[in-house]
């Protein structure tokens, strides 16, 4: 029996009047007049009338709701309904969480077969037309996961009330499993590297279409087709699908493990492992590092008791396609790298970092030469991306702390999502430590938490390859954090204390294909160096009958873990799970065979030998040509005042506050929030953010980020080295120590088999292995994303490829002793005195400023961006470390993007304080006024420090490059002269933090 309860609000509607606004800018001329929101939940389930009357007493808020059941709620005169909802088999969290609160009112459990659907339905009145309501529903949904319906008022006030639409599964029935002819020609086996198998349509053998891509080049294929044909048979489906996932760049990062040039043992060995293993051979018996490159997360130690971890994800591709989905899975995911980490942490902090394009970009693009289908403009990505980050973390119950946001014209196609966790983990569980784990021959293979279903279907190949007409929507999934939350309970709270496993990971790109096999890699075998598995696909559980097994097997369907079980511990493990409301499944066991062998009711559907599918990829020699770069110097402006351009600056989202994006995120959660995202009486965002994750301990983890993508228009080195080098003073600045400090590394590149973006990689990378080595900072995680391109089309059918700038992510986490000696950015007290540590020279290229003043003439940058004197700063740092440690810093502000005027327009507006400065004793070359206010030079640093402790301060910094500038005062004014005396920033507080907000008021 089908049956829907509508939700309504009772009185004023403040959803519908948000709608109102924003429906009469859609071009349709303000013909909206009033707009209504009804929730409502399709109930495929048998109910009694008794039962339904519950349910709908359960899903209200009796304060500010009322509900009818199978009739419309009483909303007033209206002229269409708009009804959003989910496409079939999109995960419906709402609806899956509705049926769990039907479940416990009722008093038993809805059956498998019985679901709840969620929809939202405008009740539009004015005098808008169909072709209007069309253009709101094209703005309400996302036809990649959800659907839309239209009526016209008549038709529901007739039946009063909506059509029952029950968006369920059906799939075309399909042979299960197929053989792929590989004895074909070159270009055959490019089309099917490139495009996908081609299916077979109902029991027959006649060709269908593709099914998207592999990602396999014709190398890869050729490999593949040799040892099949020494096989004497060609692959299953299965097999081939399992391939490509395994080999995926996404998955094996071939760009940074192939030789490239003259470094034969390729980037991520030579450099960023190489700068790792080096920093912790010279720190000896000081090493910090307990699990790198190992893992699902990098570990290090928190103290004797303690170790904390860290892994930086991105979600770029999905997120494109769909924002909400794509930052939910990422955050999730990452969430899940952590409960996979060792033998289970648990995630303590989220951090985000997210590259947007212009919000205020319109123009429309589309992926196909057809002009169906079209790109998401940048705001409505940006919206659904907060969203859900916001939904992942917040409903998981992890605090979101640490963030930032950044804009740029070439990530209007393709923007960078940036999810991070941090974890905490008991040292030694069960007499045993616990970063290591390994499957045991003989163990069940279990999977526990989320049911699987055609979601996130190739997202691994996907992620490999350009964006264009052929990126399969199934590639997007939506997390459920709800499910997950019990899960990672249940884990991490209990299972993992009882020993109940031996080894655990989660489901990430390539789902099954990927995690049972990385697991198979740790049993010993005396046949080879590997271990095996065999699975019975048949006993994954499902969403929906009628999946293939290739597609159960490489399905990326979120909130799924893979553990191994011992036999004997198999009933405990499970009724704990059961009883903890956790989804456990017994799908097959480990063995020692050296084979991943996969069954379907019984016939061996897939037998590929270990070694074969985790080495048997081709090595591919890779060459690089670097391209000179030169730019032209923007006009610098004429006179001595700059006050417009502060203002200007502080305008600018790169620059400005986003507490529109920290406001939505629940950083209080665990309790363990000390330097939080907003600081100060104004409410500055901060650089780096410290967290206690061990309530009783004085012990913090300092956590910060950076990048700068515009340098690496001028030089990818430089733009690596003060990537690295401003995340680690970010950190330094709050009171954590280089003596632990950490960090992972993130690239986000593009094109990256042409030779020039190669030649941009390697000077990145080597700059990874200088910065890291020369500050002792070992990278203890990392992942990359190589091809962030996009080829489609303009509205007039033009072809337009976008390329981000290539970009490196730098995260540093570090452990801090006592967090009663941190140091917050906002100025503290009016007489407290100003310095400015380091040096600034004229290294204006690529910076805000020069982007402010050449507009979106980008041939105008300038060629001196800012270069990293690792030894210097290292004394600087050292010199800063021992005055917070001393209690002579009252506020410390580092410094990056917008220079040297932007910070102390930060401090002031976090202290309301005003600021008295004079820049004649600033040490550098700088030589122009820009330069002084605007450099982004490295290595910088503004203090305030109280009178009684200017003494011992400067006495402290004796022998590094620092200046008295000025005096905190009281008179809400920021004064800045120059070596004459004449005023070249003069402006208030009311001012300075109006456009500081100003960005982000705008985007709220």
């Amino acid at each position: 029996m089908i049956s829907r309860i509508y939700i309504a609000p009772k009185g004023k509607d403040s959803r519908g009047i948000l709608h109102q606004k924003s429906f009469n800018k859609l071009d349709i001329n303000g013909k909206v007049a009033h707009v209504s929101l009804v929730d409502s939940y399709t109930i495929d389930a048998k109910l009694s009338s008794d039962e339904l009357a519950k349910s709908a007493i359960t899903l209200t808020n009796p304060v500010i709701e009322t509900h009818s059941i199978n009739t419309l709620p009483g909303i007033g005169d209206f002229s269409f309904v708009c009804e959003i909802g989910f496409l079939p088999g999109v995960t419906d969290n709402v609806g899956q969480t509705a049926k769990e609160e039907i479940s416990d009112c009722i008093g038993r459990a809805l059956g498998a077969n019985e679901a709840v659907y969620t929809s939202r339905l405008f009740f539009v009145s004015g005098n808008v037309t169909e072709s209007d309501m069309k253009k709101i529903a094209l703005s309400l949904h996302n036809p990649l996961i959800e659907r839309f319906g239209i009526t016209e008022a008549g038709i529901v006030k007739k039946n009063n009330s909506l059509p029952l639409i029950v968006p369920q599964v059906i799939l075309p029935k399909k042979i299960p499993v197929i053989n792929v002819p590989l004895n074909v020609s070159d270009d055959e086996l490019i089309k099917i590297g490139k495009e996908g198998i081609q299916d077979r349509d109902g029991l027959s053998a006649q060709a269908g279409s593709r099914r998207g891509p592999l990602a396999l080049d014709l190398s890869s294929m050729k490999i593949i087709q040799k040892h099949f044909r020494d096989l004497q048979r060609d692959p299953t489906d299965i097999e081939l699908e399992s391939l490509a996932q395994t080999w995926s760049e996404h998955c094996k990062h071939t760009i940074f493990a192939n030789s490239i040039d003259d470094i034969k043992d390729g980037l991520y060995k030579t450099y960023i492992k190489g700068a790792t293993n080096l920093i912790r051979k010279q720190k000896g018996k000081n090493d910090f590092c307990i699990s790198v490159f190992s893992d699902n997360s990098g570990g290090i130690v928190f103290d004797k008791d303690f170790m904390v971890t860290h892994k930086v994800e991105t979600h770029n591709s999905p997120s494109a396609l769909d924002p909400f989905g794509g930052a939910i899975t990422g955050i999730v995911g990452v969430n899940r790298d952590t409960i996979g980490f060792g033998m289970g942490a648990k995630p303590v902090a989220n951090m985000y970092g997210f590259c947007f394009g212009n919000p205020d970009d319109k123009r429309p693009l589309f992926r196909d030469k057809n002009l169906t289908q079209k790109m998401l403009p940048p705001k409505r990505i940006i919206d659904g991306v907060i969203r859900g980050v916001n939904v992942g973390g917040n409903c998981s119950g992890i605090p979101t702390v640490s963030g930032f946001a950044r804009y740029d014209d070439r990530f209007r196609a393709k923007p960078l999502v940036f999810v991070g966790t941090i974890g905490l983990l008991p040292r030694i569980i069960n007499g045993k430590p616990s970063h290591e784990k390994c499957a045991q021959k003989g163990d069940y293979i279990v999977i526990i938490g989320g049911k699987v279903g055609a979601d996130g279907i190739h997202g691994a190949t996907f992620s490999s390859v350009a964006m264009d007409s052929s990126s399969p929507a199934t590639a997007v999934q939506i997390g459920d954090p709800i499910t997950q939350k019990k899960l990672s309970d249940a884990i991490v709270k209990e299972a993992r204390n009882l020993g109940l496993y031996t080894s655990i990971t989660d489901n990430g790109a390539g789902g099954l294909s990927c995690s049972v096999a990385e697991m198979a890699k740790e049993i010993f075998s005396s046949n080879s160096k590997y271990g095996g598995a065999i699975v019975d696909i048949e006993k994954v559980p499902l969403k929906y009958p009628g999946l293939m097994p290739w597609q159960i097997w490489i399905s990326e369907s979120q909130e799924r873990m893979t553990l191994s079980v011992p036999k004997d511990k198999w009933k405990a493990f499970n009724d704990l799970m059961e009883s903890r409301g956790v989804l456990a499944c017994r799908i097959g066991e480990f063995t020692d065979s050296s084979h991943c062998v996969v069954r379907h009711n019984g016939k061996i559907i897939m037998d590929i030998e270990m070694e074969f599918l985790h080495n048997g990829l081709p090595h591919r020699h890779l060459e690089s040509l670097a391209m000179p770069k030169n730019y032209a110097e923007p006009d610098l402006p004429k006179g001595n005042s700059r006050t417009k351009y502060l203002l200007e600056l502080l305008k600018t989202g790169n620059i400005g506050s986003f507490k529109w994006i920290s406001e939505q995120y629940d950083h209080e959660v665990q309790a363990g929030s000390v330097i939080k995202p907003l600081f100060g009486a104004g409410r500055i965002n901060t650089d780096a953010q410290i967290i206690r994750p061990v309530l009783p301990s004085m012990k913090g983890v300092a956590l910060s980020s950076s990048l700068y993508p515009s340098y690496s228009d001028i030089n990818a080195y430089h733009m690596a080295a003060c990537a690295i080098d401003t995340a680690i003073r970010n950190a330094v600045a709050c009171g954590a120590s280089l003596d632990n400090l950490a960090i992972l590394d993130n690239f986000c590149w593009c094109s990256s088999y042409d030779k020039n973006r190669l030649a941009e990689l390697i000077k990145a990378v080597r700059a990874c292995y200088d910065y890291a080595v020369g500050y002792g900072t070992p990278f203890i995680s990392g992942k990359d994303s190589m091809f962030n391109d996009f080829k489609g089309y303009d509205d007039k059918g033009n072809p337009v490829a976008i390329s981000i700038p290539p970009t490196l992510l730098i995260s540093a986490i570090g452990v801090i002793p006592d967090i009663n000696k941190c140091v917050t950015p906002d100025f503290k007290m009016a007489g407290d005195i100003i310095y400015l540590i380091g040096e600034t020279h004229d290294e204006l290229g690529a910076s805000e400023y020069f982007k402010l003043l050449s507009g979106n003439n980008t041939s105008k940058i300038g060629n001196n961006v800012p270069k990293v004197d690792f030894k210097k700063n290292t004394k600087i740092y050292r010199a800063l470390e021992k005055a917070i440690y001393k209690k002579l810093i009252a506020s410390s502000i580092s410094i990056a993007s917008g220079g040297f005027a932007c910070a102390l327009a930060k401090g002031s507006i976090g202290g309301m304080l005003g600021a008295n400065i004079s820049i004649k004793n600033m040490k550098g070359k700088a030589t122009t006024i820009d330069s002084k206010l605007f450099s982004e030079s490295q290595g910088r640093i503004v203090v305030t420090v109280g009178k009684k402790n200017v003494a011992s301060f400067e006495k402290l910094m004796k022998n590094i490059p620092f200046a008295k500038i000025g005096i905190v005062s009281n008179n809400k004014k920021l004064i800045v002269k120059d070596e004459k005396g004449n005023n070249v920033i003069d402006t208030n507080l009311k001012k300075l933090s109006g456009s500081y907000n100003y960005f982000s008021n705008k985007m709220e």
